[in-house]
């Protein structure tokens, strides 16, 4: 090197960022973020953090301050996906919140938020909270299990659950048209999402008798033992039709629910999103005691219904008993199956008395397929295969492509 030569002076890491929906709100939250952290600091948008977390430049990232006001609430699930991400690429989370309702924090502080400091911000909180997520925690204990628990896949699918409010309302029908629809959402071929279907339901689960698979014993051994679970068990546990869907089919004997716990839905349900861009979950109609785990875990929670009693009855007390226990009820998606058709005046009166006197909202009505809906199902091949024309079908292929658009991100990260 000659005397005569400069070396540039290399520019400081970016050690946080800033995430907001508005690029031009939460101006206070800007300007002591100057104060505490000089350059050293970026901004994004929602969607640009969750294809930022995997890129080079996001290693240096410490923490990331999440802002959000009422009007995010409608967008929770994207937020709970932003945090998680954040935790399983060791980044800290400091979440700054105006004019938020109590159970919005609480489902966000439940998605792993490590701080919260209200909007406006008060004098030299966000400096203290800086530094709190900024002091190293030296608990080797606490990581160990962390660390050997977290799959080997490098996917965050989106999890949809489906669950039959009522004996009958074609929630198993429902999950498996639409994981063969997801699979077929993209435009180009190569694009096409990969797909998994969990059938929990114990004992009488019958997506593998709708997608015409065997059930093999692999399963009960997996169920078994999900501690002891990894890629390989996991993924020769399942079966695949079509070179579309992989299926974790139900047991070939009937088996108490009990039979597995939270812990062991939450493996089955990181190990299904590590290795596939959307995981569909079949439920028991009864509520369990890890119901509440693929609630929280879901994006969206399907709940399927007729315009009959039964139906109004069971969305009613499903209601309450997620309110009861502070649970995301927000999260549930009432789907009318078999709905009246778009002339029958008297039938779409009765849909909208229905959704009034519940207070909820019905957002998917579909159609009667008819008996090829049950031809199909006999024969073990999905709509699409079978009776491509079908009313029914032709729903389900706009809720696919409306639920591929929403959950692109998921799949945009792992190949970012």
């Amino acid at each position: 090197m000659t005397p005569t030569e400069i070396v540039p002076p290399e520019e400081e890491p970016i050690v946080a960022c800033t995430i907001r929906r508005d690029p031009d709100g939460f101006e206070l939250l800007i300007e002591d973020m100057e104060a505490a952290l000089g350059d050293q600091w970026g901004d994004l948008g929602i969607a640009e953090a969750l294809l930022f977390f995997n890129q080079p430049e996001a290693q240096s990232l410490e923490f990331i301050a999440l802002a959000m006001d009422e009007q995010d609430e409608s967008n929770i699930a994207m937020l709970g996906e932003v945090i998680s991400q954040a935790r399983n690429n060791g980044i800290k989370v400091i979440l700054i919140a105006e004019d938020v309702s109590p159970s919005a924090l609480h489902q966000l502080l439940r998605h792993g938020a490590d701080e919260f400091v209200p909007y406006p911000l008060p004098e030299g909180e966000l400096a203290a909270a800086i530094d709190r997520v900024q002091t190293p925690v030296h608990d080797p204990e606490d990581e160990a299990p962390r660390k050997s628990s977290t799959p080997r896949g490098t996917r965050e699918g989106a999890v949809f659950v489906c669950h039959g409010l009522a004996g009958g309302v074609g929630a198993t029908s429902f999950a498996v048209n639409l994981a063969w629809e997801l699979a077929h959402s993209a435009r180009k071929e190569e694009d096409q999402p990969r797909v998994c279907v969990l059938d929990l339901d114990l004992q009488f689960g019958a997506v593998g008798t709708y997608l015409d698979l065997p059930r093999r014993e692999a399963i009960y051994e997996l169920l078994s033992d999900t501690e002891s679970m990894d890629d390989d068990v996991f993924t020769q546990a399942l079966l695949d039709f079509e070179g579309k869907i992989h299926v974790l089919t139900s047991p070939a004997e009937m088996l108490p629910l009990e039979l597995i716990n939270s812990d062991d839905v939450t493996r089955l349900i990181e190990m299904a999103r590590s290795h596939f861009d959307f995981v569909i979950i079949d439920m028991p109609s009864t509520l369990v005691q890890w119901s509440e785990v693929a609630l929280n875990a879901a994006h969206v929670y399907f709940a399927l219904m007729e315009l009959d009693m039964r139906s109004a009855q069971n969305a009613q007390r499903l209601k309450r008993a997620l309110q009861a226990e502070d649970l995301p009820v927000e999260k549930l998606r009432y789907v009318l199956n078999r709905a009246p058709k778009s002339l029958d005046l008297s039938g779409k009166s009765r849909v909208k008395r229905l959704a009034d006197s519940l207070d909820i909202s019905i957002e998917i009505q579909l159609p009667d397929g008819g008996r090829q809906v049950l031809q199909s199902c006999d024969h073990g091949q999905p709509l699409g295969m079978s009776a491509g024309k079908n009313p029914l079908r032709k729903e389900l292929q706009k809720l696919a492509r409306s639920l591929f658009e929403v959950g692109e991100h998921s799949s945009s990260v792992e190949a970012a």
